[in-house]
């Protein structure tokens, strides 16, 4: 077990730790990682692959894991493992409530309203639209709305104060 405290800052940092912990499989995924390096494929031994690849996404998005290179046996391709980075927490912001109700919801909702903003706000990055504040103007909402989903959806990451794409995991 690592003795790492995370320290949040920004609460919009909280999303994936409450997607983690708010699934039973990405918890269990989560203490695994916290006991031991693991390589993806021994972790599809607990939940299924697509599961675990979308936990490690998550988690590799909340600064939550560490991964590296594990050596082969001779004759065979070198492997990732991951390992929890974190075993402690602290939090350390201010935000108004409206903005935690937001993150709040995002991270634990399956609205499929969600779902429908998701889809506008890749629409518009693919038109060349990356900007938060521009992208939450057009939508009406708060750019930690915005930030707060880029975080639990798996194609979306924040950069600057842009958004990007990521290359799709299939």
């Amino acid at each position: 077990m690592t003795g790492h405290i995370k320290i949040l800052n920004d609460p919009v940092e909280l999303v994936p730790l409450l997607i983690t912990f708010n699934n039973a499989d990405y918890k269990k995924i989560y203490e695994l990682l916290n006991k031991a390096w693991l390589t993806e494929e021994e972790l599809g031994t607990y939940a299924g692959t697509s599961m675990v690849t979308e936990c490690l996404s998550i988690l590799k998005k909340g600064n939550l894991i560490e991964e590296q290179w594990r050596m082969p046996k001779p004759g065979e391709k070198p492997t990732k493992e991951y390992r929890a980075t974190y075993s402690k927490f602290r939090a350390s912001f201010q935000c108004s409530m409206g903005d935690i109700g937001d993150l709040l919801h995002i991270a634990i909702s399956n609205d499929e309203s969600l779902r429908t903003i998701v889809d506008s706000v890749e629409q518009e990055i693919l038109g060349g639209t990356t900007s938060i504040s521009d992208i939450s103007r057009k939508y009406g909402v708060s750019p930690t709305f915005i930030k707060g989903l880029a975080k639990r959806i798996p194609g979306l990451d924040l950069k600057g104060q842009g958004m990007v794409l990521l290359d799709r995991l299939h």
